[in-house]
């Protein structure tokens, strides 16, 4: 398949470049007695204007990723494309990208103006542009009144958008975050997500790849997200569709920490199964086969992934209720996350309780499921490069 989009116009079909192509790229460090695989086989396009999230723990390889693109390492195979040109050897200063860490790395000794301007002058931009841009840069992240402070005399978030701004001056057309948010605390973290997103709104075309292992951020800003693990792409999709129906079982534990109950199928029909949970017979969705999807055949085993919100904690007495035990019961402020377990289901799982219970280990609950209780993947998580296969085929 190739890389290339099309899209119609009055005259015919026209072939439109991805803004980003990583065409099975792989990092390896080390020599060949003592070798570290930092990425493998690595295959993602993003479209100009579209927000991609790398997803995923320490050490997964997103971070690599995007060194690659932004040619701070250099891969030991595959080739990084950019609007179609291949800059897989080229020096990080001519990609023409726009890049920002957890860090800020700012330059202490310069002004707010003189940092954004920075990278203006490294890219030869006219003097006289320079004053105009760096000013368009800052007001586009709202600090427009601190050209003339120190990093020193601002604070984190402050800082951030500064570093943000440096990158938005060179006009970019693809645009790099590592962890921008990282350094903050919760509070500015939350202020922060919402001026990316307005951002995202004010770069219509600018391609954005956002790397993060916190799934609220990637859910807030991505068009789609790519789950990474081990140094691989785990599952691609849209933010809304891994939420719903997460294709492994490593992307419905870690997008949303799911409740994964070994279950049987035994009917299907369409996409509504009824598949037995130890004792207990429930309804499923069961998604239609594809890539990393198996046919849900009878007596077929599969993993029911259940959201711990959907799970409802009812009196005893009430009607088709589970006579649940509380394992324990920890307060997370917004909800209570209540660990149970209920005879007849083979292992433990979690609810959450809004607000604050009274809840503790040993009591009694009734517990109901949502009706479909949750959505069916398959048992075990499978070839983890299955999702980029079929992502790019230069």
């Amino acid at each position: 398949m190739s890389s290339a989009l099309t899209t119609s116009t009055a005259t015919g079909t026209e072939a439109v470049e991805p803004a980003i192509v990583f065409d099975r790229v792989g990092v390896t460090y080390g020599n060949r007695r003592k070798s570290t695989v930092a990425l493998a086989d690595f295959n993602l396009r993003v479209a100009a204007g579209e927000t991609v999230a790398l997803l995923g723990p320490s050490g997964s390889g997103k971070s690599t990723a995007l060194k690659a693109l932004a040619g701070f390492v250099r891969p030991t195979s595959g080739t990084v494309r950019l609007a179609g040109r291949d800059v897989t050897n080229l020096s990080p200063a001519k990609r023409g990208i726009g890049v920002v860490v957890q860090s800020y790395a700012l330059f202490p000794h310069m002004r707010v103006h003189d940092n954004v301007a920075f990278g203006l002058k490294a890219h030869h931009v006219p003097r006289n542009e320079i004053g105009t841009r760096v000013t368009e840069a800052l007001e586009m992240v709202g600090m427009g009144s601190y050209a003339k402070r120190l990093p020193r005399e601002l604070s984190g978030g402050q800082q951030q958008r500064v570093a943000i701004a440096r990158a938005l001056a060179i006009r970019p057309g693809v645009l790099l975050l590592d962890e921008p948010l990282a350094a903050l605390d919760a509070q500015l973290r939350q202020s922060m997500l919402g001026e990316l997103q307005q951002l995202r709104k004010a770069l219509p075309d600018t391609a954005m790849l956002y790397v993060t292992h916190d799934q609220a951020e990637a859910l807030a800003l991505a068009d789609r997200i790519a789950v990474m693990r081990d140094a691989r792409l785990v599952d691609i999709d849209t933010a809304h569709n891994l939420w719903q129906q997460p294709a492994t079982d490593f992307t419905a534990s870690f997008l949303g920490g799911a409740n994964l109950l070994p279950s049987t199928v035994k009917h299907v029909s369409g996409t509504a199964a009824l598949v037995t949970v130890g004792e207990h017979t429930l309804r499923a969705e069961a998604p239609r086969p594809g890539v990393g999807r198996p046919d849900w055949a009878p007596d077929a085993d599969a993993m029911l992934c259940v959201r711990p919100h959907t799970v409802r904690i009812v009196p005893l007495t009430e009607r088709d209720a589970l006579r649940g035990t509380v394992v324990t019961a920890v307060w997370k402020g917004a909800a209570t996350r209540l660990h149970l377990s209920v005879p007849g289901i083979p292992v433990e799982f979690t609810a959450d309780v809004p607000g604050h219970t009274e809840l503790s280990a040993g009591d009694n609950v009734g517990v109901k499921f949502p009706d479909p209780a949750g959505v069916l993947i398959p048992p075990v998580i499978g070839n983890a490069s299955a999702a980029a296969d079929s992502e790019v085929r230069a």
